[in-house]
C-alpha cells in the first residue's frame, strides 16, 4: 500500500522555504537584542568603570578598544544598537495599528534596513 504525500511544514528551510523579508528581521531584532545583552552592556560597564576608575583604567579600555577586535565589537555594537532601536519605533508604529498592511510591512523594513546602515556610518565616523 503506497503512503500519502503529507504537507511540509512552513519552518523547514531550504527548497521547502524562502525566508521572507519579515521573518529576517524578526530574528535579527532577536539577536541584535541578545548581542546588545552579552557584549554591548558589559563593553559599557567597562568604559564607566575606566572612566571612574582612573587613567590608567581608562588608558587600558582605550588599547583595546583602538585595536582591531575593538574596532570590531565597537562596529558591531552600534549596528545592532541602531538596528535594534529603529526596527522597536516600526513595532511601536504597528503596536498603534498603523503600517500593518503587506506593502507598509515591506516599505518600513527597507527603510529600517536603510536607516540602519546610514546611522551606524554616521556614528561610526562620529567616533572614530
Amino acid at each position: 500500500m503506497k503512503e500519502k504525500q503529507r504537507p511540509l511544514s512552513p519552518f523547514m528551510i531550504g527548497p521547502y522555504y524562502r525566508p521572507q523579508l519579515t521573518s529576517i528581521l524578526s530574528l535579527t531584532h532577536r539577536a541584535t537584542g541578545i548581542f546588545l545583552s552579552i557584549v554591548g552592556a558589559p563593553l559599557l560597564l567597562w568604559w564607566i568603570s575606566a572612566v571612574s576608575n582612573g587613567p590608567e583604567a581608562y588608558d587600558a579600555f582605550l588599547v583595546f578598544m583602538g585595536g582591531w577586535i575593538g574596532q570590531l565589537n565597537l562596529l558591531a555594537c552600534l549596528f545592532s544598537l541602531s538596528f535594534h532601536s529603529l526596527n522597536g519605533v516600526r513595532h511601536l508604529i504597528w503596536d498603534t495599528g498603523r503600517a500593518l498592511d503587506l506593502r507598509s510591512v515591506y516599505v518600513t523594513g527597507w527603510v529600517v534596513l536603510a536607516g540602519t546602515v546610514v546611522s551606524t556610518a554616521i556614528l561610526m565616523g562620529l567616533l572614530l
